[in-house]
């Protein structure tokens, strides 16, 4: 069999976690920032789980993570 190619732009956004789950990065923290409170851009910044929902799609788009 040849070998599977992983999706690129999955590979950029998500990464394995250390119990197999995947991690990603939150969005809305690239621009019109002043109307939104320090509080919440300092929690824009954490990580989070990918959803339960979606964990079967990220495995297939990336097969050897």
């Amino acid at each position: 069999m040849p070998k599977l190619k992983s999706n690129r732009g999955a590979a950029k956004r998500f990464r394995r976690t250390g119990k197999g789950g995947f991690k990603r990065k939150q969005s809305h923290l690239r621009h019109i920032l002043t109307k939104k409170s320090s509080k919440r851009k300092r929690q824009l910044g954490l990580t989070q789980q990918i959803a339960d929902a979606d964990v079967k799609a990220v495995r297939k788009m990336l097969p050897y993570s």
